[in-house]
């Protein structure tokens, strides 16, 4: 019977012991924190602390006496020189153990050891998976919901629609007041109230053309009549010109005795000619 017997033998000799608590506690100082078995985070616990505490008083003897049991250089003086400082004021209780769960392999159970005052944060936990199904939904039955839940989300639905609605209320009722109009802005107003003032009369000699711009109208309106007229006076005056040219050759021929006997003595000359031809034709 093991009464009163301390320590834990791990499955393994005194030598191989003492190497594997060697080894952890080397990876806990470099990396502050390991994950590993339960029993052996707790021999770990053992092993390692009262190494810590040896660090704090800096020495000569100490640093030669922490070496012995990690047998590792760097680890030592990481200890003594960053490790050390931060745990100054702890009396103790160096290290935090925390249960993982079971070892999917040969069902250990596994544990998180770490320095306290470097790992704050707790890590999460192993979380157990969730059979899965082919069955839609997501299996509870709405016998199985208490009845408080189901007036719990009534509730919530209700006072959603209700702060929906006073929001649309709210957006309708509450008009933005404009901070500052600008010059055109401000422009308007006068521009509408001025086309208010107006009075028919006054659109009335807006929508008359003025004597000014009568003229030019007037003055295009005249020039084709213009063109027309003098076209006319133009072929009455040609045509009294030709009735004019024959009375005067006849008063001419009046007044000259001389011409009216050359006339006279050209047309016996004429006929005479003619007389001849023709007997002349009649022989023949």
């Amino acid at each position: 019977m093991r009464h009163l017997v301390k320590g834990r033998k791990l499955g393994r000799t005194a030598s191989h012991r003492k190497a594997t608590m060697m080894a952890l506690s080397v990876a806990l100082i470099k990396s502050e924190r390991i994950v590993t078995t339960l029993a052996k985070a707790k021999a770990l616990r053992s092993y390692v602390e009262p190494i810590i505490t040896r660090s704090k008083e800096d020495s000569t003897h100490n640093r030669s006496h922490v070496f012995r049991h990690l047998r590792d250089k760097q680890a030592t003086s990481r200890l003594f020189d960053e490790i050390a400082p931060m745990v100054a004021d702890r009396p103790g209780g160096y290290t935090r153990i925390i249960k993982l769960g079971v070892r999917l392999g040969d069902g250990a159970e596994k544990a998180l050891i770490e320095l306290v005052d470097f790992n704050d944060a707790q890590p999460e936990t192993a979380r157990k998976k969730k059979r899965r199904t082919r069955r839609g939904g997501s299996g509870k039955k709405a016998a199985d919901i208490p009845v408080e839940a189901k007036k719990d989300t009534a509730r919530k639905k209700t006072d959603k629609d209700s702060a929906s609605e006073e929001k649309a209320t709210a957006k309708t009722e509450a008009k933005p007041a404009p901070e500052k109009e600008t010059e055109a802005e401000s422009s308007q107003p006068e521009k509408e109230a001025a086309a208010s003032e107006t009075t028919p009369a006054d659109v009335k000699e807006a929508e008359t053309p003025s004597e000014e711009t009568k003229e030019p109208a007037e003055k295009v309106a005249d020039k084709p009549a213009e063109a027309k007229a003098e076209t006319k006076s133009e072929t009455t005056e040609a045509a009294e010109e030709a009735k004019d040219a024959p009375e005067e050759k006849k008063t001419e021929k009046e007044k000259d005795p001389d011409i009216k006997a050359a006339d006279s003595s050209e047309a016996a000359e004429e006929k005479k000619d003619s007389e001849a031809k023709d007997e002349d034709e009649e022989k023949k």
